[in-house]
């Protein structure tokens, strides 16, 4: 029976289930396993990390399409502009081709550090928008005038009027004796009353961390005024928190700035001219129609937010303003799959070939196996209570010494397959006591990645993300599942949720290759994930298509080896060579040429990556034509 795994709820049409093999809905439609085998073939073991840029492109089309929408739908007198937030993704591979995707639309950046505003600095058009948000000082904001005077069309948001001072203070030395002043335009990011939902609901509110309230944001524009720059002050900013899950908490704050931009407009503000209405954006990660998070679509945001500038507005007496986006889990999300081999299942002792009965055995371990024997769908129930009735009689005697380790083990065993019997026998009752019941014979799917370095939001959040095998769909999935990371933390671990059931298939492990692909990854796991263990940021490979349809791999970046990462905790590496060539030359328990060998066999482990070997059998990969 064939399982979607949700795909309906969080796919977007992005990826199809076609017989066993899950595909990428776009031009030659290739499997996720055919990719997978491919880039193992070339030698490549641990987590790979795929990106599609065509996913990138696909979300931008859709906000400016949607937007464009709304505007002609209400004849709206503003702009759309639409920027990226570096700090939701900002490596290389993913910018590169965000800007080369985005080209038609003039798409922007947004940076909040003195880095990011590098990378803005070098990969934003000239005539794209850019902004600058977060704290800052003044060579910050130097860098910005600087982008400036290059010719950028860059906004600073001021969240602080010490950071007012500073712009005047880099106004005038930048644009001493100079008869036409340059300048950055000024936006001011504003507190609200109104706050967030879920886990970001704090980035609204009087409790904010950043923004003016009304009296400071009246004091910077008569301080602006003060100083001839009124005129620059063209931007009012907001932001209610990653992830709305609700629309309503964004109507609110729409309606509090927009009459906050008009009251500005109405005190001679004229240079202002567009609201930036932040990002947030949501995304769907559920894979349970029971568990959906967001309550609105795209297209209800965007009228939405056109219809609310224009209703105060208008009502003021006032310009439409320009409105602006940094949506960027929206943009981001969907272009990246994490996909890792499974190594190993550790319930797979609990099967009838793992019993030790005895000629002569306990009478509750007896019984137990005629329980097993002779379950079916009429007793089902009862067996299953009279089995966990033993369980417990049967420990307390194991702990008094009755019963050896053989009978427990048998015990064990039996009451596993019992519990899996009678949840397949009873399937069509949906009983909380079944539900308790899937996690005491979950299976333990150890897989070769860290959580803490490509799902950090999985530990610190409880973030959910779609996960799913890649292979064997048409068969259907029945083992509750819960996952283990490599690593050594009991928190590395995606435990199975009754309520939110997660199922995978039986396998052997050592007959063939099983891969889990994670979705949706796209968006800050790779920024926020940490090296716990020393575990790097996996393989990455971007995955393009050409004219023909047929997919090519592109730009891949190696994990670092260990001696990298080492390097990068400023170790000494060329002293850890030494030692370790040192031990190894002076050892007394190897002959000259065992340590020749040695030492080509520690040079060759310390070029690997810290991620696992697997020890199946490689499967030779059926490549198709498509290098």
């Amino acid at each position: 029976m064939k399982q979607n795994f949700g795909i309906d709820i969080w796919g977007d049409d992005n990826f199809i289930i076609d017989n066993d093999d899950i595909r990428i809905n776009h031009a030659c439609k290739p499997a996720l396993l055919e990719i997978t085998e491919d880039i193992r073939s070339q030698g490549y073991r641990g987590p790979i990390l795929l990106r599609f840029p065509h996913l990138i492109k696909k979300q931008i089309d859709k906000l400016f399409a949607v937007f464009k929408e709304a505007q002609h739908e209400f004849e709206y007198k503003g702009k759309f502009h639409a920027l990226f937030p570096l700090k939701v993704n900002q490596y290389p591979n993913f910018i590169n081709h965000l800007i080369k995707v985005s080209q038609e639309y003039q798409y922007g950046l947004e940076a909040g550090s003195k880095a990011e505003l590098i990378i803005a600095m070098a990969k934003t058009p000239l005539t794209a928008p850019l902004t600058v948000n977060g704290f800052k000082d003044k060579e910050m904001i130097a860098l910005i005038f600087i982008a400036a005077m290059c010719g950028h069309n860059i906004t600073v948001t001021i969240e602080g009027l010490t950071e007012l001072e500073a712009i005047m203070d880099v106004y005038h030395e930048f644009n001493k004796g100079r008869s036409k002043p340059v300048s950055p335009d000024i936006g001011m990011r504003v507190r609200l009353h109104s706050s967030g939902i879920g886990s970001w609901a704090k980035s609204g509110g009087y409790g904010s961390k950043f923004g003016l309230t009304s009296t400071e944001l009246l004091e910077a524009y008569d301080i602006l005024s003060k100083h001839g720059l009124a005129d620059r002050f063209t931007m009012i900013h907001f932001h209610i928190g990653s992830q709305m899950s609700e629309i309503n908490p964004l109507k609110k704050a729409l309606r509090e700035a927009g009459n906050i931009y008009a009251g500005l407009k109405q005190r001679g503000a004229q240079g202002l001219k567009a609201i930036n209405i932040g990002g947030g954006l949501a995304v769907e990660y559920s894979q349970h129609s029971s568990s959906q998070d967001r309550n609105y679509s795209l297209k209800e945001f965007a009228n939405d937010v056109v219809f609310l500038m224009q209703e105060i507005a208008r009502s003021k007496g006032v310009d439409e303003p320009d409105i602006y986006t940094e949506s960027g889990r929206y943009i981001a999300a969907s272009h990246a799959v994490l996909i890792a081999p499974v190594l190993e299942l550790f319930s797979q002792e609990y099967h009838e070939n793992g019993l030790r009965l005895k000629e002569v055995n306990p009478p509750l371990v007896q019984e137990l196996y005629e329980l097993y024997k002779t379950i079916k769908r009429s007793n089902a129930k009862e067996y299953l209570h009279d089995a966990l009735d033993h369980m417990e009689s049967l420990l307390t005697l194991f702990d008094l010494g009755y019963i050896d380790l053989e009978d427990r083990s048998n015990t064990e065993i039996l009451v596993n397959l019992i519990i899996k019997r009678a949840i397949i026998l009873l399937k069509d009752e949906d009983t909380n006591e079944l539900k308790r019941l899937e996690s005491r014979i979950q299976e333990r799917y150890l897989v070769n990645f860290s959580i803490f370095q490509s799902l950090p939001d999985v530990w610190g959040l409880g973030q959910n993300f779609p996960v799913m095998p890649i292979s064997k769909l048409s068969q259907k999935a029945t083992h509750p599942a819960s996952i283990w990371d490599i690593t050594c933390d009991s928190d590395g671990e995606i435990a199975f949720d009754a309520s939110l059931p997660l199922r995978l298939h039986d396998i052997s492990v050592e007959d063939e290759e099983y891969f889990l692909a994670f979705f949706l990854t796209g968006a800050y796991q790779e920024v926020l994930g940490m090296q716990h263990n020393l575990f790097t940021h996996p393989t990455e490979i971007v995955v393009t298509f050409d004219e023909s349809g047929k997919y090519r791999l592109q730009d891949t970046i190696d994990a670092q080896n260990l001696m990298d990462v080492l390097d990068d905790l400023d170790y000494d590496t060329d002293e850890i060579d030494r030692r370790l060539k040192k031990m190894i030359v002076d050892s007394k328990l190897m002959d000259d040429m065992q340590k020749q060998d040695i030492l080509g066999k520690l040079y060759l482990y310390l070029s690997e990556n810290s991620y696992l070997k697997t020890i199946q059998a490689i499967i030779t990969p059926k490549i198709k034509g498509h290098k």
